[in-house]
């Protein structure tokens, strides 16, 4: 696991403030000051990066907690641990700029809270920030400082503390209040004086916001690495599943059952062992010793064995795999599978489950008898007859189950063959793309020509089912104001474009409320959109 690596803009801020931070300490003109309002919006935008970075990374623990609650849930808690610190430390340090605006300019709170620093009255005005941050002490002990680094290193410690103390060397927290800090004369100093003694406003508003930059970097470094710990002692891959994969689990009297076992996920230099066995229900690792084991080459594991005894068959067993550390892990796995004389099979194309509003494709076919001699009905729906092969089910809003009842013309009679159930479900949202985006960066001319909101199924569904965006809502964020702009289409307006021309590199815009119309005529809102212009 990395440290976090400065983008081209946070070192460009870090650049300009030391430059800028030097040339005060050599009394250059006031007129130097403005150029920390070009600092200070960098930083704010830097924030903003942060906010979607720890967007993702939340939202990719959320996928892991999915895929293992029992072993993910613990680091989940931490790392919502880790943003309830952050917000708060974020909360401390932005009142304090606040306050530190408010009692310089002599205006309200809560104007202190809007005002750019652009517009401030006086922002050369050192003596009220000093006064307030360091007080009347050589050292800034009585005042706002002391109390600001207090807080951050008993933020420092909270965060730490959510980590194993074996990975707590990979993480940089940033914030450092212990080095050795030295005045333009190179006299030793403080960490409250080196940053707030004879600091004019312009200059300590983004420095308190760069404090926030790095709690925001702190907070991403300890949700990453308490990601890193999930997995840390185990395989690296997103999970491991014992998996058995029969030809088929359908058989005959006399046949053979033939299955392969595989690691979904494997490491070829740590071949599993697979010990199975027939008749159970479940097979617990003191028993291996009685069950069969099976070998496998690189990774995989394939056996065999004779069906002669009609009914439903059990086997269950357990897969053995060793982890980077040496320790032995097992993935419990059990199956079943029914031998019968021969007898009806329905099988859906679409994983056995019919979806509401649209044609589900069915495949019926009943052994040693001809298509055309195959008579089905359905319990709940229409059942119709495909141009090519098979059959067309179509089942209505409001169904939960419908069954499949089959006949077949024989002897110039009809028999009752058996029937099938099968759930029904609704589509699965489609995933929402602008420029083949769902999220990330794209640039000002890609997106325009783009110029709409598409709908797709997710690259895992069976079939491409057309859903139309009927209407959105984009939104984006100029200095303190955010704007929202709407259409009522799939199409970027005429002012949504505008907007788009208009925007900085690393303007970030979300699209949202993104409403899709289903096959059936029904409404979906969609996950929203999150571009970055690069």
């Amino acid at each position: 696991m990395a440290s976090h690596k400065e983008t081209p803009r946070q070192k460009m801020i870090g650049m300009m403030y030391l430059v800028l931070t030097a040339m005060l300490a050599l009394n250059v003109s006031k007129e130097v000051l403005d150029g920390f309002t070009v600092v200070n919006d960098n930083v704010q935008m830097t924030n903003d990066d942060f906010a979607q970075k720890r967007k993702g990374a939340y939202a990719n623990f959320e996928k892991e907690y999915a895929l293992n609650k029992n072993e993910v849930g613990p680091f989940l808690e931490k790392s919502k641990k880790a943003m309830k610190i952050s917000a708060e430390m974020v909360n401390y340090i932005e009142s304090l700029r606040d306050e530190l605006i408010s009692k310089t300019e002599k205006i309200p709170l809560d104007s202190a809270r809007r005002i750019p620093l652009k517009m401030l009255r006086k922002k050369d005005n050192y003596t009220e920030p000093t006064r307030i941050l360091i007080g009347s002490s050589e050292d800034g002990s009585n005042g706002k400082a002391r109390a600001l680094k207090k807080k951050i290193i008993e933020y420092r410690k909270k965060m730490l503390n959510l980590i194993d103390p074996k990975y707590r060397d990979q993480i940089a927290l940033g914030l450092e209040t212990d080095d050795k800090y030295y005045d333009a004369w190179g006299k030793k100093q403080s960490w409250e004086l080196h940053y707030f003694y004879d600091i004019p406003l312009a200059a300590d508003i983004p420095i308190l916001n760069k404090f926030i930059t790095e709690v925001n970097n702190a907070e991403l470094e300890v949700v990453n690495g308490l990601l890193h710990e999930v997995s840390a002692d185990d395989f690296k891959y997103d999970r491991i599943e014992a998996k058995v994969l029969p030809k088929t689990n359908y058989l005959f009297t006399g046949d053979q059952y033939e299955a392969e076992v595989i690691v979904a996920a494997y490491d070829t230099s740590r071949s599993p062992n697979v010990y199975m066995m027939r008749g159970v229900d479940s097979l617990s690792v003191s028993r291996k010793d009685q069950a069969t084991l099976i070998s496998s080459q690189n990774g995989r594991i394939n056996f065999k064995f004779p069906v002669t005894t009609p009914g439903l068959q059990k086997y269950a067993g357990f897969v053995s795999v060793y982890d980077n550390s040496g320790k032995e892990n097992t993935y419990h796995f059990k199956n079943e599978y029914f031998v019968a004389q021969p007898s009806l099979t329905v099988s859906a194309t679409n994983m056995n489950v019919l979806y509401i509003g649209v044609s589900n494709p069915l495949s019926i076919s009943v052994s040693g008898i001809p298509s055309e001699n195959i008579y089905p009905t359905i319990s709940t729906g229409t059942l119709r007859k495909n141009k090519g092969n098979g059959w067309l089910v179509t089942v209505p809003a409001g169904c939960k189950q419908t069954t499949i009842s089959v006949s077949v013309k024989i002897n110039k009679g009809m028999k009752q063959m058996g029937t099938e159930n099968f759930r029904v479900k609704k589509l699965p949202d489609p995933d929402s793309y602008i420029a083949s985006k769902k999220e990330g960066f794209v640039s000002r001319n890609t997106l325009i020509e783009a110029g709409k909101i598409i709908a797709k199924m997710p690259d895992d569904f069976e079939f491409d089912y057309s859903f139309q965006i009927i209407s959105f809502k984009m939104t984006m964020q100029r200095g303190f104001n955010v704007y929202h702009y709407e259409s009522q289409s799939n199409k970027l307006t005429d002012e949504m474009i505008t907007q788009i021309r208009n925007t900085n590199r690393g303007q970030g815009i979300i699209f949202e409320e993104i409403v899709a119309r289903d096959p059936d005529g029904s409404k979906r809102i969609l996950s929203p959109l999150f571009i970055t212009i690069n």
